[in-house]
């Protein structure tokens, strides 16, 4: 079955926002099993946004329309896809009540007149309450093709897809597609492609999809059978394959577990508890861990010391230390980390301290970043050399810092 996605408005061909829906969707579609081949970005011109749809209609089973469903007069998606397929437009009562209810339950109790345009929908479609906003999606089917109208924002769209659509176009295959997601950290692309290339150069079904993340490896495993338990029989055997392989190396195998998840839940298993010592990332550590319900249990305390006088005065970091070998230097991450666990009596406290640019200093090149780790009084100390733009290095340096926490609590119980 051949898919086909379009989004639609035109802050997006200006590039005011980044279009994360059609890169969401492609995901998505990729993981039911569909082939993709285009992918179109139009403005809000009714006469270019009908052509579009024309065209996709010509060569694919099922289109998939994001954005354009709003109450302005620039929203003219719906309107658009009606008249291609040839229906009218009919007011829906359950939209309607949906609407009021979300404007009752909203700070802004006002309903004004252009809202009612949303609860507006092509006759015979398949209506999708938006329980996140007011536009609801619709499905049209006509001669065996389908058009799917999704609402532009994310917050509304991905909720949508994932409990409506994505279980409508599973229906509409012939065959169950089921997949398990590996997850994979301290280890890069081109090692992990290598190590896996016999089994892609050989897969038929079920089959491997590599995802660079930064600072991790995610691999899809896919397989296709008439029902959802031959699928999982199949992937069973390539699964444990790649635990063979890849061992400690996998962090989960839960799709919606994060790197920080996975670090929290193997800490709250062995009831420990934890502080970071930040300075080149400036709190994004501590706010990725934070990010995590129920990181407290976890999380005791996050050190932002930026300046060196924060260092010595938070961290009881030596003037000496600073002299003599600086900030960005393996000495200073090591009295940090140590002296981190001890002021705050955490079992472990992770410390980073380097260089993100734009300027380099003396020796010391942009990207260079020391970080320790003291758990239980062992203090481990790592070089690392990161690339990229100054925000690349920050996200990079926190992603390697987790790596880092696991590694030495796993290294502790080998």
């Amino acid at each position: 079955m051949i898919v086909e996605l379009i989004s639609v408005g035109t802050e997006i061909l200006l590039g005011n926002i980044v279009n994360t829906n059609a890169a969401y969707l492609s995901e998505k579609c990729a993981l039911l099993g569909l082939s993709l081949y285009y992918e179109t970005s139009v403005g809000d011109n009714e006469k270019r946004l009908e052509e579009t749809l024309k065209t996709a209609l010509g060569r694919s089973d099922v289109v998939i329309l994001s954005g354009g469903l709003g109450p302005t007069q620039d929203d003219l998606t719906k309107e658009t896809a009606a008249r291609v397929m040839g229906k009218k437009l009919v007011e829906d009562k359950h939209s309607r009540e949906l609407i009021e209810e979300y404007f009752k339950n909203s700070s802004m109790k006002k309903i004004t007149e252009n809202n009612w345009k949303q609860a507006m929908v092509p006759e015979g479609c398949i209506v999708v309450d938006n329980h996140n906003g007011t536009a609801p999606g619709i499905i049209m089917e006509e001669n065996g093709k389908s058009v799917i109208l999704l609402p532009g924002p994310p917050n509304e769209l991905k909720p949508m897809f994932e409990h409506d659509i994505f279980p409508y176009l599973n229906r509409k295959r012939p065959e169950v597609i089921y997949s398990v997601m590996v997850k994979l950290c301290g280890v890069g692309e081109s090692a992990v492609e290598t190590q896996i290339k016999d089994l892609i150069d050989s897969q038929t079904n079920p089959t491997i999809a590599t995802y660079a993340k930064t600072g991790e490896v995610h691999l899809r495993v896919t397989a296709s059978a008439p029902d959802e338990k031959e699928a999982k029989r199949l992937i069973k055997p390539m699964v444990k394959e790649l635990k063979n392989r890849f061992g400690n190396a996998i962090y989960t195998m839960d799709e919606q577990v994060t790197l920080e998840q996975a670090v929290l839940q193997m800490m709250r298993a062995r009831e420990l508890t934890l502080t970071t010592a930040e300075s080149v990332t400036g709190g994004m550590l501590a706010a990725r861990l934070t990010n995590v319900p129920g990181s407290s249990d976890v999380f005791k305390q996050g050190l932002v010391t930026y300046c060196n006088r924060a260092k010595r005065k938070l961290l009881d970091v030596k003037k000496t230390t600073l002299k003599d070998y600086g900030a960005v230097s393996e000495k200073t991450a090591k009295e940090m980390a140590k002296n981190g666990a001890f002021i705050t009596g955490s079992d472990v406290c992770i410390s980073l301290t380097g260089l993100a640019g734009p300027a380099a200093e003396e020796d010391k090149p942009v990207g260079l970043v020391y970080m320790a780790c003291s758990y239980r009084g062992k203090i481990t100390v790592k070089e690392f050399h990161f690339k990229g733009e100054r925000a690349k290095i920050r996200e990079s340096a926190v992603v390697k810092a987790l790596t880092m926490l696991r590694e030495c609590i796993l290294e502790e119980e080998s």
